[in-house]
């Protein structure tokens, strides 16, 4: 190759990488210069967000949401996503990025992951006059769980031989159960719970204690460095001048326990 060639061919390169650069930009000076970030959120995902009487939605994600971009100085654009296209909706730019996004090393492989913002985790919860602490007072105990889900498969694992566990086919049939006096306690994530621990004043049902917990993320498209730091300030800000635990009061009827932002 001649020197005027290989000249070219390193111009060419480095003009390609030069327009790769351009194209990519930087995903958190966009977001300020268009003045709004699109927040992808499950629309009917109660009490993390969903409609509420004005129709207009709301909920702990929301307040987040509404955080950061407050935090940034930009609008907040709701994008209602699924469980199958959100990823997609992240990858392909609808989207800045996602909530409730749970940890896994797959999910990794394919988008980065902010600060753990909202807690997610496994509850027993019973009538508050039931004393009941540790796996080993469910012995002898009727417990409401949801047939084949996480929770059933954590409760199996935990609960002593003399449980009897009681498996239904929805959520909706598991409160049921529990609030008819069917069962004594029930076993739901803390997103399904707090639904309950909001609406049975006479019961007086409470969380006695967790079974798992893995924390919900904030999801971004890889190589953000500068999107994510501005997250991760804004969810440490929302923690330290206690905006998180007062979501976590308003929408999961529990304060907010840091520890259960951990992984």
């Amino acid at each position: 190759m001649t020197i005027h060639r290989k000249l070219c061919t390193a111009a060419a390169v480095a003009a390609f990488a030069l327009v790769g650069l351009s194209a990519h930009a930087d995903q958190l000076a966009d977001i300020k210069a268009s003045g709004q970030i699109s927040v992808g959120i499950f629309s009917d995902f109660p009490p993390f967000s969903s409609a509420s009487a004005d129709m207009s939605i709301k909920g702990y994600d929301i307040d987040v949401a509404q955080d950061i971009a407050d935090s940034l100085g930009v609008k907040l654009n709701l994008v209602s996503v699924t469980g199958q296209n959100r990823i997609a909706y992240l990858n392909d730019k609808r989207v800045d990025i996602l909530m409730s996004v749970g940890y896994s090393k797959e999910r990794a492989e394919v988008l980065d992951y902010a600060a753990a913002y909202a807690p997610y985790y496994i509850a027993v919860i019973a009538p508050a006059a039931l004393a009941i602490s540790s796996k080993d007072d469910l012995a002898d105990k009727t417990i409401a769980v949801n047939r084949g889900t996480l929770e059933d498969t954590s409760l199996t694992a935990a609960a002593p031989a003399s449980a009897t566990i009681q498996r239904f086919e929805n959520y909706n049939s598991v409160i049921q159960a529990f609030i008819s006096g069917q069962t004594q306690l029930m076993v739901v994530g803390n997103d399904v719970g707090a639904q309950v621990l909001a609406r049975q004043d006479a019961l007086k049902p409470e969380q006695k204690f967790q079974l798992l917990t893995s924390p919900s993320h904030i999801a971004l498209r890889k190589s953000e460095e500068g999107l994510k730091k501005a997250v991760n300030d804004a969810v440490a800000k929302m923690v330290a001048e206690g905006k998180l635990d007062a979501s976590s009061k308003a929408w999961l009827k529990t304060p907010l326990n840091p520890e259960n932002l951990k992984d």
